[in-house]
């Protein structure tokens, strides 16, 4: 049966791919991207209530974290308040609300990855923005999924990857080593990957009203960014020097290892971030 699958934010990396599995899997897909609507105005998220959506997938946000952190009163409008109003409008509706989060909902402190139950205690104002959002959400209606992942990346839009590929090229040009990260630590997500788990979510969650609430889902294994920036360079000449979070001064601060368990079971095949690098790289570089 075909669902109404309304999704923010679609012309996002994520968004892009979100669209594409829904639309590829025979739902009727309802793209929203700015300017012509924005989940920060209340007659958008009338047009959306009055759509009669089934779904409502929220992949809208301010994803900027310095950005974040130089304006924290906008990010808090966009990421934590808009977020929890496309809930309450999916909820008068009737439909599930599908709310993408983040890792940075933690400190980064535990030598462990974290678990849907650890917590959170966001050190920045994007994980602050973020988290509020969760909260909202879940006030919001009973009928939600919160999606935790991190670091995404894919062929469309900048991301990590990209911004290595550009690095990597202007450190060749000048004749040094390009300097990365070696001592912060997360999950590299391809967003192709991650729109199928969102959609075997949506499907679980439809079928079965236990499985609402909140999900970890991101690549694995957990990998610093020099170890993923190598392998996006792998193959090349380029040469890597790995500095420390303290030598890469930034408006924001970084949970130094908020990496993600994603050991709670769903019958979905685990991203494997390294094959999919691969893929965006080589897909990048054709």
């Amino acid at each position: 049966m075909s669902r109404r699958v309304a999704i923010t934010g679609a012309s996002g990396q994520l968004g892009q791919q979100l669209a594409a599995a829904f639309g590829e899997a025979g739902d009727d897909v309802w793209p929203l991207t700015r300017p012509e609507f924005d989940i920060t105005r209340s007659g958008d998220l009338r047009r959306l209530r009055d759509w009669s959506p089934d779904v409502v997938i929220n992949s809208a946000a301010w994803t900027d974290v310095d950005g974040c952190a130089r304006d924290p009163a906008r990010a808090t409008a966009i990421n934590g308040t808009a977020a929890g109003e496309v809930a309450e409008a999916a909820a008068r509706a009737g439909a599930l609300t599908v709310q993408i989060s983040t890792n940075e909902v933690f400190d980064g402190s535990l030598d462990r990855p974290y678990t849907e139950d650890d917590v959170p205690n966001p050190i920045n104002p994007y994980g602050a923005s973020k988290l509020l959002g969760e909260r909202l959400v879940a006030a919001a209606s009973r009928r939600h999924l919160i999606i935790r992942t991190a670091w995404l990346f894919g062929v469309s839009g900048s991301n990590f990857v990209t911004k290595i590929l550009a690095a990597a090229d202007r450190a060749s040009a000048a004749g040094v080593p390009l300097r990365v990260v070696g001592d912060e630590w997360g999950n590299p997500t391809s967003t192709s990957w991650l729109a199928g788990v969102v959609r075997a979510l949506v499907n679980a969650a439809l079928d079965d009203v236990e499985l609402v609430g909140t999900w970890h889902r991101a690549g694995q294994p957990a990998a610093s960014r020099a170890a993923w920036a190598r392998r996006i360079l792998q193959g090349t000449d380029a040469q890597i020097t790995e500095i420390s979070l303290d030598e890469y001064p930034r408006p924001s601060l970084v949970p130094p290892r908020a990496t993600l368990s994603t050991a709670r079971p769903l019958g979905f095949p685990v991203g494997d971030w390294q094959t999919e690098t691969d893929t965006v790289v080589a897909g990048l570089l054709s």
